[in-house]
This record gives structure tokens, C-alpha cells and sequence, in this order.
């Protein structure tokens, strides 16, 4: 699954800085010791490490600042994905309790597809209808298995992002990784976007967020996967967080036809 796939690569990454943070706590520890380092040289280094945090601060705090002013506001998206198995992405939130995912994978006959649909009564995981004469099917998900679904969706969210940048740009100071700026237009999409290349990582990534403070293209280093806004809309339908009709709808004890 594409989101999956690059979720995975994000968490990879993730540990990978955490692991180079514990390393340069422990070498910095080193140098303030006076081992390695001493005088003017020691102040020019720990100068350094401090100016480049500094940088990559401001730098990520003005980009999550723009994705976190949209999260609490209704809306509705479309996203193409890129890679082996492309797909469609619809991602709408109506808070505070109104949310869907629809991941449809492009080609003729394909049906892998899913929504994953949260309104007041719960969190369900539904699945087309596999032939003419079957109907939508719906599990309503306990809390343990709705956490292991909100993984897959997860990737698309603004807080995934902002924590996953946040952690990014405090390691890439200790070392000596620099994140930049840039802009980026896609499908009419204005975007305002950071690039960031981390050490034993391959390649660039770019994450990008439009005027309206959501995810509007996200490439992660060298992965073939990855996403860009095709549509936008502030003002989703009720319709979206519904579950469909004629559902079937299981739970741990029962089953019913919506």
C-alpha cells in the first residue's frame, strides 16, 4: 500500500535521527569534556551547532506554523499517488468528530479499495461491494484495531508531519544536515515547502503545504511513492462521514444492514 509504504520509510528515518541524536549527545559530551576540543576551536564548534539548530528552527517552525493553522478547520482533499500501485486518496474532516479516507488504486477491475469512515457512532473500516449483487461491507473497529487502520491514513495528517519535522530539524542541526525553503505550484496549488537531506538517507525530501494550511505534496528522499494535491474543498459533505447505504455492518457480536 502506497501510504503504508512511505509511512514506513518516515519511521525508518525517524529512528535513524534519534539514533544520530543519542550519538552526538554522547560526541558532544566528548568535546565539553575538553578530549577533543579546547579554547576558541570549542567555542567555534559549539557556535556552529548552535546556529544551524537555530536555522533549521525557524525554518520548520515557519512551515509547521502554516500546516497547523488548518488542522481544526473542515475540508476536503483529493490526492494522486505516485509509484508501483498509484492510487486515488480523499481525506475530509469535519470536527470534531467527522473523518474519511477512501483510498481507491488505480486500474481497471481493481478492488483493494477501502474507506475508513469516523462519525459519532465510531470508526469503521468498509470495503466495496465485490460483485453486482453484494453490498458495501462495514466493521466497526475496537480501539486497538482502529489504532492499527489510523496508521494507514496517518501519513496524510498535518500532526504526523509536524512531529516528524520537529524531531527532524533539532538532530539535522547536531548534524550538520541544513533544511532549506523553497515554493512549489502543483494542479494550481501554491505551495510553500521545506527540503531536507539527512545523513545515510538517499536522496531529498520535499513536503509541502498550500495556502490553506494542509499537505499539498509530500516526497520522501529516494522512495518511488509519493503524493500531490489534485482538489480542495472547504466545505465537505455530510454525506462523506456516512456509512454507505445498504452497508453491512459487523461488530465484535453482531451484524446489521444499514
Amino acid at each position: 500500500m502506497e501510504g503504508g509504504a512511505v509511512l514506513a520509510n518516515t519511521d525508518r528515518a525517524i529512528t535513524l535521527i534519534r539514533s544520530r541524536r543519542c550519538a552526538t549527545a554522547v560526541a558532544l559530551a566528548v568535546v565539553l569534556g575538553g578530549v577533543v576540543l579546547s579554547g576558541c576551536t570549542l567555542v567555534r564548534a559549539v557556535k556552529k551547532v548552535a546556529q544551524t539548530v537555530e536555522h533549521n528552527k525557524t525554518t520548520m517552525d515557519a512551515f509547521t506554523n502554516k500546516i497547523q493553522s488548518g488542522e481544526a478547520a473542515p475540508f476536503e482533499a483529493t490526492y494522486m499517488t505516485t509509484g508501483a500501485s498509484p492510487a486515488t486518496i480523499v481525506y475530509a474532516v469535519k470536527p470534531p468528530n467527522g473523518l474519511l479516507f477512501k483510498d481507491t488504486p488505480s486500474g481497471a477491475g481493481n478492488t483493494s479499495s477501502f474507506d475508513i469512515i469516523v462519525n459519532p457512532a465510531g470508526e469503521y473500516s468498509c470495503t466495496p461491494p465485490s460483485s453486482s449483487s453484494s453490498s458495501w461491507s462495514c466493521e466497526k473497529l475496537e480501539t486497538a484495531d482502529a489504532a492499527t487502520e489510523n496508521k494507514i491514513f496517518d501519513f496524510y495528517t498535518p500532526s504526523h508531519w509536524v512531529t516528524f519535522l520537529n524531531d527532524f530539524s533539532l538532530a539535522a542541526g547536531f548534524a550538520g544536515d541544513k533544511v532549506t525553503s523553497s515554493t512549489m505550484s502543483v494542479n494550481g496549488f501554491n505551495m510553500q515547502c521545506v527540503d531536507f537531506v539527512a545523513s545515510g538517507v538517499a536522496g531529498t525530501s520535499t513536503i509541502c503545504t498550500t495556502a490553506q494550511g494542509i499537505l499539498g505534496y509530500v516526497k520522501v528522499a529516494s522512495d518511488a511513492t509519493s503524493f500531490q494535491i489534485e482538489s480542495y474543498s472547504s466545505s465537505p459533505a455530510s454525506s462523506l462521514f456516512e456509512l454507505p447505504q445498504g452497508a453491512t455492518i459487523t461488530t465484535p457480536s453482531t451484524s446489521t444492514t444499514s
